[in-house]
Formats: C-alpha cells, structure tokens, sequence
C-alpha cells in the first residue's frame, strides 16, 4: 500500500524561492536601516508591488493576483524572514480588505479592492482602542446616520500602518447600547475631511512598520461605504480575524526561520575551545529544539491556512477558529523562544546592532500581542473545545 507524499504542491514551491530569491536582493538589506530609522521602506514596497507580491490575496475580478490563503502565507513568510516590518505590506493589506471580501457590497469591492491590488493604495484596520483592546465590543467610536451619510466621531489605537495606507476599515457604534450588535463596519479614506493620525508609537520592534492612533472628527462619508448591513460590523470583525490571525502566524514563522537560519551559520563559523560550537552536544541540543518547534507551528500554520482557503470559498470549517488561533499562538510563541535562543547561540554578538537576532527578538515579541494576546487565543481554543 503506498501513500501520496504529504508536501505541498510545486507551484508553492516555486513561489517561495521567487519570493526568497526578492526578499535576499531587495529586503533584507533594507531590514536594519528601516529599524533603526522607523521609516517606511516604501523602496521594499515599490519592490513587492512590482513583483505582485503585495496583497497577493486579492481575487483577479478585481485584478489581483488571486493568490490561495496558503500561497498568501508563504509571501508572508518569505518576506519576514528578511523583515518583519515589510511582511507587513502584505499582511496587513490582507488583514484591511477581508472584511470587504466578507462582507461589502459589490460596489465598495470594485471600488477599492483594485486600487490595492494595482499597488496604488494600502488597507489598514481599525478595531482597537486605548480602552477597548482584548474587550474590543468596548469601543467608543461612533457613527451617526445624517440622511444617506455617516457621521464618524472617535480614536483608534495601535492601528498597523497608519498614515502611509490610504483606505482603513474602521468599526464604530452605530446603535449604542447593543453591545457587539450594534456595531456597523466603514471604509474610510485617508483623504476624507476630519481624518488625522497620531504621532508614531515608540516601539520596541517592527519599527519600520508605522503604529499610530486614526483619529475621526467628524468625518462625514456616504452610507455605501458601510461594510455589510448595519450592526453586523463586529462579526465581520471576528470572521476577520479568523482568516487573518495566520497572517500572524506566517510573519512569526518567517521570523523565527530568519533568526533560525543566522545561528545556524553563525554557531558552524564560530570557534572556541579549538572547535566550532555547532561541535559542542548542548549547543545542538538547542538548534534541534528551535527546528522542531519551527516545523511543528509551520504545519499548523498551513494546515490553518487551507482550512482558511476552504472557508472563503463558501466551505464552512467548523475548526477554523481553533485552528487559527492556535496556529498564531503556537507560532509566535515558538517566533518568540527561537529568537532568545539565536540571541543566546551569539553570545555578546547575539546583543548587539551589528547582528540581526536581537532585531529578530524585538519583532518576534509583537507577534505573541496583536490580533489577539496569545492569552486571549488560549480562551478562544478552550471555549471552542468546550462548547
């Protein structure tokens, strides 16, 4: 009796050695300059956009690429393992336009979903703010009806981006006092009247990925741009997350396969004691354990993802909400392990600037907080066990 062989299938291979092939020419040189400026590497994102590798996921009706959810991964990857803020672009991109792909009218679809698949525009998402995170229903920010308008009054924080993209999915408040059912999802325009943003948050990593607050006073918008029909703005937001945590889970993948791949050489280079320390037992101890966590999140991941691709394509998965959060959750926290370790495999060097795992280690870190704590995932795993 013989099986197929468990492996992706050629064309996925194909992808990562082109996007590797972009990332090693035209990202990673750029990863320690964008961290230590905190600018945008909008040269990275003229890169990825010439190579079609910025919001891969976009269906060609709208003229995007049509890539699966598990190609989208590997983008993600690829892109990470070079630098975590540019795998942004793409992650985030995706993570502002599948609530359109869930849920918008056909209208609002071809509107802006092509100007992001031409590379024109970026799509960011506005969900949390300062006193509305893990208990995200909490939020504060409103939308008024004014005849076939909108009127839009709030803060979002933390929101991934802001500033360089051009169009934000932003939830607010449009029935209060219905909890998470009156709430109603908008795109909203970087140009629109009363839109402004923060100054940029001083972060401990993915600096060059911009972090800042959206702040809404009183921008009016027409009622098209409502995503959905009324109050249906947080499922959407859930239904979001479920698609997009493994976008997470690929950047810490990427990640943690960057700093993986650094020590490795490193430790096979380095001498002491009159040999290399990859010779010393305790020293291959820990480069086993950090390729075995690695291996086992990136099967999860991409087992998340295909269940992802199933669900967009009108294949309910009753386990895709476990799946992703635990593909996230096991992902960053391997990203996060596997990074000290390559810090701690450099030794003094591993602490420096002048060696990118330390880099590595701060951008891991983010990994385990947004689109969800890994604490939050924990109780998203259980209540989906136990119900």
């Amino acid at each position: 009796m013989s099986f197929p062989l468990y492996a992706l299938p050629e064309e996925h291979d194909m992808l990562r050695e082109t996007v590797r092939a972009l990332a090693d020419e035209k990202i990673a040189p750029r990863a320690a300059e964008a961290d230590e400026t905190g600018e945008f590497p909008w040269d990275v994102y003229k890169a990825l956009v010439a190579a079609d590798m910025h919001a891969v996921h976009v269906p060609e009706e709208y003229g995007g690429a049509g890539a699966d959810a598990l190609a989208t991964v590997i983008v993600i990857e690829e892109v990470a393992r070079a630098c975590a803020s540019s795998s942004l672009i793409p992650a985030v991109n995706k993570l502002g336009t599948v609530p359109l792909l869930l849920s918008a009218s056909e209208e609002v679809k071809q509107r802006y979903l092509a100007p992001v698949a031409r590379g024109e525009a970026m799509f960011s998402y506005a969900l949390s703010e300062a006193e509305a995170g893990s208990d995200a229903a909490a939020m504060k920010t409103r939308a008024v009806a004014d005849g076939d308008h909108y009127v839009l009054n709030g803060a979002k924080m933390w929101i991934t981006n802001a500033g360089v993209s051009e169009y934000y999915t932003v939830m607010a408040v449009t029935e209060p006092g219905a909890g998470a059912r009156g709430i109603s999802a908008f795109v909203v325009e970087k140009s629109d009247e009363g839109v402004s943003f923060g100054p940029k948050e001083r972060k401990l990593g993915i600096k060059g990925s911009p972090t800042r607050q959206v702040i809404l006073e009183n921008v009016r918008i027409p009622a098209s741009r409502m995503i959905g029909e009324p109050g249906t703005g947080f499922k959407t937001a859930l239904a979001t997350l479920d698609h997009t945590r493994i976008t997470i889970a690929a950047q810490a993948l990427g990640i943690a396969q960057g700093a993986l791949d650094y020590a490795v050489g490193y430790v096979k280079e380095r001498k002491q004691f009159g040999k290399a320390v990859a010779e010393f037992q305790g020293v291959q101890f820990m480069i086993a354990d950090m390729a075995m966590k690695l291996e086992a999140a990136r099967q999860l991941t991409y087992a998340a993802a295909a269940k992802s691709e199933l669900a967009m394509h009108g294949e309910p998965q009753k386990d895709l909400t476990f799946f992703s959060s635990a593909a996230k959750c096991a992902a960053s926290d391997a990203a996060m392990e596997i990074t000290t370790d390559a810090v701690q495999l450099l030794g003094g060097y591993g602490y420096t600037g002048d060696y990118p795992v330390e880099r590595m280690m701060r951008d891991a870190k983010i990994t385990q907080i947004y689109e969800g704590t890994n604490q939050i995932q924990r109780m998203v795993m259980a209540r989906q066990l136990l119900k």
